[in-house]
């Protein structure tokens, strides 16, 4: 029997190593091929979306990420996991795009809450590629999304 997280039993456990290696070189062959798609066809998918993206390589979105995450002090505001190093629109800029440098509109977040309030978002407020906006009222608040996540199921904290 294999001992999770391992992928080898104890008599084959040698492999091991071998096993990551090969693992972690075809995730970095892979994940370049994948970058770029996501970002030259998903992520520019049309000319509002490039505008959205295009904000990120600008000094003042620099300077306010770093501002929030000094703010929050690289704690995710939606689980308390420290260290995060990710800054997120509250409300999606996609939804109201007049908030897009508004740092009440920021907050930080690790990966997997991003992740998973990515999902919600496109549920609640009909974002994301092929899905239509919605109209409900804004959530201001990381507190309540995460509270509204929970009571969809969509996140265990």
């Amino acid at each position: 029997m294999v001992q999770l997280p391992n992928h080898y039993c104890a008599k084959h456990f040698e492999h091991e190593a071998e096993y990551l290696a090969n693992r972690q070189r075809w995730a970095r062959a892979h994940s370049k091929q994948y970058q770029h798609k996501y970002n030259n066809v998903t992520r520019y998918r049309n000319d509002t979306k490039s505008k959205q993206y295009q904000f990120y390589k600008t000094k003042t979105w620099s300077v306010i990420r770093q501002q929030v995450l000094d703010r929050d002090h690289y704690v995710c505001e939606y689980c308390g996991q420290p260290n995060s190093r990710t800054v997120d629109h509250i409300v999606p800029i996609e939804y109201d795009e007049q908030r897009m440098a508004s740092i009440d509109n920021l907050a930080t977040i690790c990966r997997e809450c991003h992740r998973l309030k990515t999902q919600w978002e496109q549920s609640y407020y009909g974002t994301g590629k092929g899905n239509h906006l919605k109209n409900v009222p804004e959530i201001h608040s990381a507190k309540e999304i995460t509270r509204q996540m929970k009571n969809d199921g969509r996140f265990r904290n």
